[in-house]
């Protein structure tokens, strides 16, 4: 990891590098910087205290600037078994990210593991369950050492960018229309001195399904994201995250992303992104 940090912190304001910049404008952040400086500065000014993230989700309002940031940040609904935090990004007088993160109370661990249903737990019609059988898991990913580091931006490559602070290691093809899968890491600290945490590394990964999977080429088409949200099964953990994505187009219907995420070990969650698509 360099010591070069996607943002810095100056007079009570996060400064974006250039590290943070997006694909769609040169003066415009990606989404999944935003959500990663979010993520990491609820979880720092609110401790979890035993509950589970299970839900994050991000509104971005308009463009957010590479310009000094205001984040606010506010425990919306305080409890024991359910908690809702809040956030708000603010550049100069625009609101320009709103999000929110729910925790919950864990799963207790006595109870009994899928695996353990017998036919006598089984509801009516679940012939899985009745004969013993298990529902087809989420697929697995090959381990990031498989594979080969590349290179990637659907912009230029060789310009400072939010997809170039990644090491990116593809399983699928990159550029190739259709589903995509990749794992990456940062290799810059989100903060000086401060790495991204497996949560913020995830949430910045899965704001990258809308490039990894592609239905249209880029260089005659825009597909940019309006929202994230993450819904999660478990805390991730380590310093890669996955993604395994696929675009979703309708005519005349909104168009969507939608992906699984993933630490090494397995699949923590689903990613989904409300797009706009147009022509440039």
């Amino acid at each position: 990891m360099t010591a070069e940090s996607i943002f810095t912190e100056q007079d009570g304001c996060f400064v974006p590098s250039e590290l943070a910049r997006g694909p769609w404008d040169q003066n415009a952040l990606h989404g999944g910087a935003a959500a990663a400086l979010i993520v990491d500065q609820l979880e720092r000014l609110h401790p979890a205290e035993g509950l589970r993230t299970g839900r994050l989700s991000f509104q971005f309002l308009r463009p957010i600037p590479s310009a000094p940031l205001e984040l606010s940040t506010a425990l919306a609904r305080p409890g024991r078994r359910v908690q809702e935090l809040a956030a708000e990004l603010r550049a100069g007088d625009q609101l320009v990210c709103r999000a929110k993160a729910l925790r919950v109370q864990p799963v207790p661990a006595e109870l009994p593991q899928p695996a353990d249903r017998t036919q006598e737990d089984a509801a009516p019609g679940d012939k899985d369950a009745a004969s013993g059988n298990d529902a087809a898991p989420q697929r697995g990913m090959p381990p990031p050492e498989s594979r080969e580091t590349v290179r990637f931006a659907l912009d230029d490559p060789d310009k400072p960018s939010f997809a170039t602070a990644m090491e990116m290691r593809w399983l699928t093809e990159p550029f190739v229309l259709g589903p995509g899968r990749v794992w990456m890491r940062l290799r810059h600290p989100l903060l000086p001195e401060q790495p991204a945490s497996p949560l913020s590394l995830l949430a910045a990964v899965a704001d990258f399904g809308n490039g990894v999977s592609s239905e249209l080429p880029f260089r005659h088409y825009v597909f940019i994201n309006a929202d994230l949200t993450i819904h999660l099964q478990r805390v991730p953990i380590g310093e890669w995250a996955g993604i395994d994505a696929l675009m979703l187009l309708q005519p005349d219907g909104p168009a969507l992303a939608e992906s699984v995420v993933h630490d090494r070990d397995r699949p923590v969650g689903r990613a989904f992104q409300t797009l706009v698509v147009q022509a440039r």
